[in-house]
């Protein structure tokens, strides 16, 4: 086959697959191309992969609570993240490339001091209701996370000094510094964009522009959604109805998708991972971002108020085991930073904190011994029941006491995380360094797990969100890391990757690694 028209094969073939072209149209093509015999297999080969309509994709999720809400202000798990991007849209999105490109927005544009930000809308989105999306929705979204809330974006969007309107499809955002980053922020999950009356947003009834409708919100339970048979994304949204059901001991997850009770699982145990992927009908899928695993602790409750205590505990941490034990591999140890190594401003230079029996006994010495509680649950993190018994362990052989408290699954995120003094947790982490300081060690930040405030570190945040040298900026973000390894309350054992397992059956196509499970964007996804 001559070289050109080989390319234009790929290209026809590629046009079927992501379902730009009809049968008709390729078999049509190709007869004109003269290979009018060979059509018929070639359609077969490119259709396999094409997106199908229709189903009911039922998800086993490692996450939910019985107090879990609609209201996108109080989304803290991956449950609600799964429903949100399912309902709802947003300013911007994370492709499958990794980067981030406008979804409800069209185009947009910036000053030179990054301070006036401009953003052009779509024409055409409806929301469920079938009201068409205007500037009033925009600004009435983002309201909704300022002023009197709890939102854990309030404090990303102390920067906004205005948000005002030009005409229907126009909203713009004044800041009170620069922020070449501000795309990243206007495209939070939390801020989904919902319907406006009288200025507010509705943030309970379920009603967004995404491409699935709620019909079913049973909070820890289970969640039933229908496909928007008006969605504004051509090739997208294939399936017919989504069940999302929080299942979230991992062995019972494991369990619904070997028998056939569902047909997807986040979180798989890593331990059984190998062993899962082996089982006819069975994918396993596997992504890396920017997520890690932790044990904040809070700095203004005793003993945790003490560096002393802090850093014991940090050179007390067996990582190289833990990654082995508890992640089996799928991932690498951490640093006690929330950066990951992927970020632009990753600081490579500082010590990485280790198990050091000698350093340990050290600071414990200092401090006039250690003893404290750890509060854990699966809820927490994957494994991390396991490793907080291996850190006790580990801990114990020095001298230091780690008393490991099991706490109940349900409502693990409303009772015991930034409740309890220590305890487990997860992050996704974020593509940029402004972002995920700004929400984890931002003095009052409402997701400043740790309650860390260090007046040096807040002026730093400020100050390198407008910069716009790359060296600079560098240089701050830096001494920041440094900060928060040697006085920060975050103890960071690992960075995991996203394991995650499918009927075959179920189909995509390349995948984005910013959140679990191609970012939760089940709008790409189909049944062969």
């Amino acid at each position: 086959m001559y070289k050109q028209q080989k390319l234009e094969l790929d290209r026809l073939q590629d046009n079927v697959s992501t379902g730009r072209m009809s049968r008709r149209e390729f078999l049509s093509r190709l007869s004109a191309m003269g290979l009018g015999a060979m059509a018929p297999a070639l359609y077969s080969q490119s259709s396999f992969a094409a997106p199908q309509k229709g189903g009911r994709l039922r998800v086993g999720i490692g996450h939910g609570s019985t107090t879990d809400m609609l209201d996108p202000a109080t989304y803290e798990n991956g449950y609600m993240l799964f429903y949100n991007m399912a309902q709802n849209n947003h300013m911007f999105e994370t492709n499958d490339k990794g980067k981030l490109v406008p979804e409800l927005v069209e185009s947009y544009d910036v000053d030179d001091s990054a301070k006036t930000w401009i953003f052009n809308l779509r024409k055409g989105v409806e929301f469920h209701n079938g009201k068409s999306l205007d500037s009033d929705d925009v600004i009435a979204s983002f309201q909704h996370h300022r002023g009197e809330t709890k939102s854990p974006v309030k404090g990303l969007l102390e920067q906004i000094t205005s948000i005002r309107k030009d005409g229907k499809h126009q909203v713009i955002f004044e800041l009170n510094a620069g922020n070449a980053d501000f795309p990243y922020i206007a495209g939070d999950y939390h801020i989904a964009i919902l319907p406006s009356k009288d200025g507010k947003i509705a943030a309970n009834d379920g009603i967004g522009t995404g491409p699935y409708m709620g019909k079913d919100f049973d909070p820890g339970v289970r969640s039933l959604l229908t496909r928007n048979p008006n969605y504004w994304k051509e090739g997208h949204g294939h399936f017919d109805e989504m069940e999302f059901l929080s299942i979230i001991d991992p062995m019972a997850r494991t369990n619904a998708l070997t028998t056939g009770e569902v047909d997807l699982i986040d979180r798989v145990e890593t331990k059984t991972a190998h062993l899962l992927g082996r089982k006819p009908g069975i994918i396993l899928d596997e992504t890396t971002g920017y997520a890690h695993y932790t044990f904040p602790m809070l700095l203004d409750v005793p003993p945790f108020d003490d560096n002393n205590v802090r850093l014991a505990l940090k050179w007390a941490l067996p990582r190289q085991e833990m990654v082995e034990k508890v992640l089996y591999g799928h991932g690498a140890i951490g640093n006690d930073i929330p950066i990951s190594t992927v970020n632009t401003y990753h600081n490579s230079e500082l010590e990485q904190h280790q198990y050091d029996p000698d350093k340990a006994k050290f600071y414990a010495n200092k401090a006039g011994g250690v003893k404290v509680p750890l509060h854990v649950a699966e809820a927490g993190f994957p494994g991390s029941v396991d490793a907080a018994v291996l850190y006790q362990e580990k801990a114990a052989a020095i001298g230091i006491e780690i008393d490991v408290i099991r706490e109940p699954n349900d409502g693990y995120w409303s009772n015991v995380w930034i409740k309890k003094p220590w305890c487990a947790c997860y992050w996704g982490g974020r593509p940029t360094e402004d972002w995920m300081f700004t929400i984890t060690h931002a003095s009052g930040g409402s997701w400043n797990d740790t309650h860390f405030s260090n007046e040096r570190f807040d002026d730093l945040l400020v100050t390198a969100r407008a910069e716009t040298d790359t060296n600079k900026r560098r240089e701050m973000y830096y001494e920041m890391q440094a900060i928060v390894h040697g006085e920060g309350g975050t103890v960071v054992p690992m960075f995991n990757n996203y394991l995650f397992a499918r009927s075959d059956k179920v189909q995509h196509g390349t995948m984005a690694g910013n959140w679990d499970v191609d970012g939760y964007k089940m709008e790409r996804w189909w049944f062969a």
